[in-house]
């Protein structure tokens, strides 16, 4: 991408945000557009094809913090300079470089000219250019600046060098599962083309990972860039995570948390291990299994089990009869008497 893409197109109303869109804005409107333009969903719609390449290409700018800056640069300069000729009024070429020099033009102030006059001298009236002018426009406007060869001027031409391939953004969203154990992904980039990657055990929702040289190609020889894959991780139904551990809530019967008991705890690789729930275990207190949670490079986590006493919808015949006896055994017990001193502390 050069220079003058960026002077050319409006990546914020690509992405229809605002100017002032937060990361999150511009991400949220990306994936909204991604999702209603891909090539899968409109097969054969060239015109969408070539919206969704619009799409990935002004992501790859405004979700990446320092582009955006760099773009949003060039776009404030290029909005305020006006390129006229002549001894006209209008504020022209020479005050738009004379604020990059130090210097003003218009309004009465000294005017800057750059010119070049004949090998070993001057050029009158204006003074010969300054070093590293060609490439300041070569980087500003994305190839050779100046005008015609006049009498006394000549053309300047940037001065191309290598240049290392630009990086490449792309979100994929990984079951809960496949983002715990590892998982290969296959992406399709904004080209159409297609890369297939391998997504490291213990990924976290929003991490961002790097591969090297996947991006695009770069100029004249130079190294490519980088693809940056943001994870999105989908929620489990039973499972969630907490650093690198894994928690699930088990419920249990009354009797089970009064009396103690043994009970099966499903783990995420489908299996079971047993867990010994203690004699008088409340109703959410959480037991460790070491070692049964996610597996990192640094180590494992652990699986946190909480206990939720299961409170019966229906009691009918002999289990109404026995949750009777049981109150009249406990008789005047009463498990809020703490709480109700507590609350009339000061």
């Amino acid at each position: 991408m050069t220079g003058q893409d960026w002077l050319e197109k409006d990546f914020y109303a690509t992405l229809g945000v605002a100017k002032d869109a937060s990361q999150a804005d511009i991400k949220k409107a990306y994936r909204k557009l991604a999702r209603t333009l891909h090539p899968d969903a409109s097969p054969g719609d060239a015109a969408a094809e070539q919206r969704f390449k619009d799409v990935g290409e002004a992501y790859s700018v405004l979700s990446d913090a320092e582009k955006r800056e760099q773009y949003d640069a060039v776009r404030a300069m290029a909005g305020g300079a006006r390129f006229t000729s002549g001894q006209g009024g209008g504020a022209g070429f020479e005050d738009l470089f004379g604020g990059l020099f130090g210097q003003h033009g218009g309004g009465g102030g000294q005017r800057v000219r750059f010119s070049t006059g004949a090998p070993g001298g001057g050029a009158a009236g204006g003074g010969g250019v300054p070093p590293g002018f060609e490439d300041l426009l070569g980087g500003l406007f994305g190839g050779a600046a100046g005008g015609g060869q006049g009498a006394g001027h000549q053309a300047y031409s940037a001065t191309r060098g290598p240049r290392r391939g630009a990086d490449v953004q792309a979100t994929t969203t990984l079951p809960f599962r496949d983002a715990v154990n590892g998982s290969t992904v296959t992406l399709r980039t904004s080209e159409g083309a297609t890369l297939t990657a391998r997504v490291p055990a213990g990924v976290r929702d929003g991490q961002k990972i790097r591969l090297r040289g996947k991006g695009r190609p770069g100029q004249d020889g130079a190294s490519a860039g980088d693809l940056v894959i943001t994870v999105e991780v989908a929620p489990h139904p039973a499972f969630e995570r907490r650093d690198d551990d894994l928690l699930v809530t088990v419920p249990v019967t009354f009797p089970e948390a009064a009396l103690g008991a043994e009970v099966p705890v499903p783990t995420l690789d489908g299996g079971t291990v047993r867990v010994k729930v203690p004699a008088g275990t409340p109703s959410g207190r959480t037991l460790r299994v070491r070692g049964r949670g996610v597996k990192t490079a640094k180590g494992d986590g652990d699986l946190l089990v909480t206990v939720q006493v299961a409170v019966p919808q229906r009691l009918d015949g002999a289990a109404r009869e026995a949750a009777e006896q049981l109150r009249d055994a406990l008789g005047d017990a009463d498990p809020r008497a703490d709480l109700m001193t507590r609350a009339r502390q000061a």
